[in-house]
């Protein structure tokens, strides 16, 4: 039997009533993890601390696309101009080699219409991106009690997960994050990466994805002792290109909203083609762009009004997030 995988617009959100409460707290103790890690390291991101390297280029959006992706961005055919910040996920600036989550975000600047935010038009849109297709957690709440508990060491995080999961679920639950950390992974040029949380698409809602193009070579096996020196060095040599594809919601038994741990079965649609022209992240130009990027916000809610961050992973982030450049001092342009 064939299930049915057209893309729905009867998705919805379920806001808990205590959710603004919780989410402030949330906010509060990443500021104080962040202030913590400032402290050792120089200012920085409460996550994703580590950036590796800086690069810009342009998004393409492409013509004909289907009903549900012809929104927001992607309404009409139109190139703009992009900044990318590829890092490691975590809470320390921790040797390459290490398993962590890796993160590629995307500022694309130059659009216009109402921000996501609703304070307001806006002049860019995020994309925040990771090797996993599916978030590690179900909701915020889970994911923000193991941060706090990591952040405080490893004898912590696990007296945290035997409390929370049992004797015997806790370190299977340790052995299972360290798996999802550790997957094999080759590079920020030749391996997929995802939101693997939803945004709106106008009426509709999707994920992401970012595919590489076979051109832009195959993994290293020396690329782990340096992702920022790997991905340097193929853009030195050659233009890199990626399609971006957005993934349909169909069905809350299929692609549920509010549970970022499901990994949604629907098809990914090629929208938009991203390209990084050739250039030097070593020279004084590609390293102001580096100190540029480093300083500037990206947040999947400094978005369009038409791609709305969704779901209760995301709805916690414009919070945590806030805080976050709050205690960086970092603040984007809106106009």
């Amino acid at each position: 039997m064939t299930i049915p995988m057209t893309p729905s617009t009867q998705w919805r959100e379920q806001v808990a009533a205590d959710e603004a409460e919780r989410f402030a707290a949330y906010g509060q103790q990443f500021a104080a993890i962040q202030a913590a890690k400032s402290k050792k390291y120089g200012p920085g991101r409460a996550l994703h601390r580590k950036q590796l390297t800086a690069a810009q280029g342009s998004l393409e959006v492409l013509a004909k696309l289907p009903e549900f992706a012809r929104h927001g961005l992607f309404a009409k055919p139109k190139s703009y101009p992009v900044w990318l910040r590829l890092s490691n996920g975590g809470l320390d600036r921790a040797a390459d080699a290490i398993p962590d989550v890796r993160g590629l975000a995307i500022r694309v600047q130059g659009v216009s219409g109402e921000s996501a935010l609703g304070d307001g038009p806006t002049s860019c849109q995020c994309f925040t991106l990771i090797n996993a297709e599916q978030f590690a957690f179900p909701k915020s709440d889970e994911f923000v009690a193991f941060v706090a508990a990591a952040a405080q060491g490893n004898a912590s995080l696990l007296k945290f997960l035997v409390q929370r999961y049992g004797l015997l679920g806790g370190p299977a639950r340790l052995l299972k994050l360290l798996k999802a950390v550790g997957k094999p992974f080759g590079g920020f040029a030749t391996e997929p990466l995802f939101s693997a949380v939803p945004m709106a698409c106008g009426p509709y809602a999707v994920r992401v994805r970012l595919l590489p193009a076979a051109s832009n070579g195959v993994a290293s096996p020396h690329a782990n002792k340096d992702w920022g020196g790997d991905f340097a060095a193929r853009l030195a040599q050659q233009d890199l290109q990626w399609e971006l594809q957005l993934q349909p919601f169909v069905s809350e038994a299929l692609t549920p909203i509010e549970d970022a741990s499901v990994n949604w079965p629907s098809p990914y649609t090629t929208v938009a083609r991203l390209t990084l022209p050739r250039q030097d992240c070593a020279s004084p130009a590609g390293q102001d762009l580096v100190r540029q990027v480093e300083a500037a916000v990206f947040d999947p809610w400094q978005a369009l009004a038409a791609h709305r961050p969704l779901g209760d992973v995301q709805r916690a982030r414009k919070v945590v997030y806030f805080e976050s450049q709050k205690g960086r001092s970092a603040f984007s342009e809106k106009a």
